[in-house]
């Protein structure tokens, strides 16, 4: 039952107690080296400067970054250009009034679901696979819902390396194919290195960021005032015409839509949100709401802006150009910068590529450990699935999916929008009513493998929105195809949880951290009775194979159990020992934090 090396406790590395040897001194009696823990883990999964608890709780003693810090961390995520080719490929495709239509309503459906999944994340300290599972799709349920994020991951690292790549064969002369290969190979080191890595190059680069991305549209202010009263009345490039089409529209909606898993890259900034306090509150929320829901705000702006600068910009270079970043970039800058607008806006590009690809390389690295973590019950580290993700996203570029942007990105769309539906309607419709527990359960050992609520809401959703995205169901229901998938998610996932009485949400009561339970305080720690090591009560489980605490991931990577906590009945409690409080830890603690 060995994964090899030694994991470090909840936050702060656990002194390991040191094999005796020889005799106890005065008495002069040989003293029994302890035996080692059940499972060790490989020495960078049991880092967790690298790790970031990736399939874990994210415990109050490694959550000590301010509601700022954690806020600004994430919205440095979200600096990438895939929303100005989005926004320009569906205004150029459907014209502005259906574009700007689109834009807005798909980015009012991400902001509303995105509330309660934000809120979740950050008060439970759990990622979204975690939230997925106690949310209505139970412990293997997720499992596919892992995939559907790890897809949206490569699929965007690809589509803003694209972009990267573009700019640096723009700048230099360096060919797309090696460009593509640069792209991907620049991020590792820091994706490697966790979230202490990422939150130092998401402050380092936002003010380069900020001047890059205001002063294209500072300059058209000034030099074509009238740009936006023309875009006003712009029919697209493919016929659409300035006017209103319910087609358009919905097609159009579906394309923004795809932005919809965003909030999940979100959520793995979020986990890392402070406890919320009477004296941090205020500020917990705002924090909250702005890096949560919030990024669709900016996103949705970025849409219309990149829409705009590739109009104004595509007389001068034509549609295909128009349509990658950082040709209107360039055609902005001109007036002002001359020939130094060409090195500005590659730069501007290319930091604003490494901030968002290094979320979604990230965020990919998380979602595969999951995924496999419950195929396989092995856990490696987070780091080597960075390369799984890396290669697919490598693959998918040097395929030309930028070529394809519209059509890959509304059929993901359908199976995000369904996800990500029946999530919020769980958090927002079934545990306020009391169909579901009113807290996230996320450990195996007290879910069911499959709950039909939020897993058979998605699938159902997705396949008849899949069917009506290929014209199944006529032309009007091609168009609003994730319309009906998160019409049908929101419907049927409170609709099967009454009709089955919420009776897969929890396999059994959870007598560590469940509802009910008296706790003190939920930083006190348990030792796994199979890692040895100390974790954080919402980190532990009460296993009747062990007779004692085990923590989730140790409960999750365990194949030979047979499930006999939640299948046998005759089980029974487990005597638990009394948990150990934590100390309030130290300013050497929070200042290396």
């Amino acid at each position: 039952m060995t994964d090899t090396a030694t994991p470090t406790t909840a936050g702060v590395p656990e002194a390991q107690p040191a094999a005796a040897s020889g005799s106890d001194g005065a008495a002069g009696t040989p003293v029994a080296a302890p035996p080692p823990p059940g499972r060790s883990y490989a020495g960078l999964a049991a880092d967790e400067s690298r790790e970031d608890y990736s399939l874990r709780y994210a415990p109050h003693s490694f959550r000590r970054w301010s509601p700022s810090m954690v806020a600004g961390t994430a919205l440095g995520g979200i600096a990438y250009l895939a929303d100005f080719a989005i926004g320009a490929s569906i205004v150029f495709t459907y014209g502005f009034t259906s574009g700007l239509a689109s834009i807005l309503t798909a980015a009012t459906i991400i902001f509303l679901t995105g509330i309660p999944i934000a809120r979740a994340c950050a008060k439970y300290g759990l990622d979204m696979d975690l939230v997925t599972r106690g949310a209505g799709f139970g412990y293997f349920g997720s499992t596919l819902t892992s995939l559907i994020y790890a897809s949206f991951t490569f699929i965007f690292f690809a589509l803003e390396g694209s972009i990267m790549a573009q700019a640096m064969h723009q700048a230099v002369g360096l060919p797309v194919q090696a460009g593509y290969l640069l792209t991907t190979l620049i991020v590792i080191p820091i994706v490697f290195r966790g979230m202490r890595a990422l939150a130092k190059v998401q402050a380092w680069t936002q003010p380069i960021w900020i001047v890059g991305m205001v002063l294209p549209f500072v300059v058209l202010a000034f030099e074509a005032p009238d740009a936006w009263s023309a875009f006003g009345s712009f029919g697209g490039t493919e016929g659409a015409g300035s006017g209103f089409s319910w087609i358009g529209f919905g097609l159009g909606t579906g394309v923004a839509l795809s932005l919809i898993a965003q909030i999940g890259e979100q959520a793995d900034y979020l986990r890392f949100m402070p406890a919320r306090t009477e004296a941090n509150k205020r500020r917990w929320n705002l924090a909250v709401l702005a890096a949560g829901p919030g990024w669709v705000i900016i996103g949705a702006a970025k849409q219309l802006g990149g829409a705009l600068l590739a109009f104004v910009a595509l007389e001068a270079v034509g549609k295909t150009h128009a349509l990658e970043p950082i040709a209107p970039q360039i055609e902005a800058l001109r007036p002002w910068l001359g020939s130094f607008a060409l090195p500005v806006a590659a730069v501007f590009v290319i930091v604003s590529q490494i901030k968002i690809n290094v979320t979604n390389a990230y965020s990919g690295s998380l979602s595969w450990s999951n995924f496999f973590s419950r195929i396989t019950h092995k856990h490696p580290g987070r780091v080597w699935y960075i390369f799984l993700n890396l290669a697919i996203a490598l693959t998918l570029m040097e395929m030309d999916m930028f070529a394809a942007l519209n059509k890959l990105l509304g059929f993901y769309s359908n199976v995000g929008i369904a996800w990500i539906a029946a999530v919020a309607a769980d958090l927002v419709i079934n545990k306020r009513i009391g169909l579901s527990p009113r807290y996230v359960e996320f450990k195996r050992a007290y879910l069911y493998a499959v709950n039909p609520a939020g897993f058979g809401a998605m699938v159902i959703a997705s396949t008849v929105s899949i069917l009506a995205f290929f014209g199944l169901f006529g032309t009007y229901a091609e168009a609003f195809s994730t319309f009906i998938a998160a019409g049908l998610s929101l419907t049927l996932c409170p609709l099967i949880a009454w009709a089955t009485k919420g009776a897969y949400y929890l396999a059994r009561p959870n007598p560590v951290n469940g509802p009910g339970v008296e706790i003190e305080d939920l930083t006190a720690t348990h030792t796994c009775s199979v890692c040895d090591t100390a974790y954080e009560l919402p980190d532990i489980a009460d296993c009747p194979v062990q007779t004692g605490p085990i923590c989730s991931l140790c409960c999750s990577l365990d194949a030979e159990c047979g499930d006999i906590c939640r299948k046998d009945p005759t089980a029974g409690p487990v005597l638990m020992p009394m948990p150990t409080l934590r100390t309030a830890p130290g300013p050497a603690e929070v200042a290396e934090a």
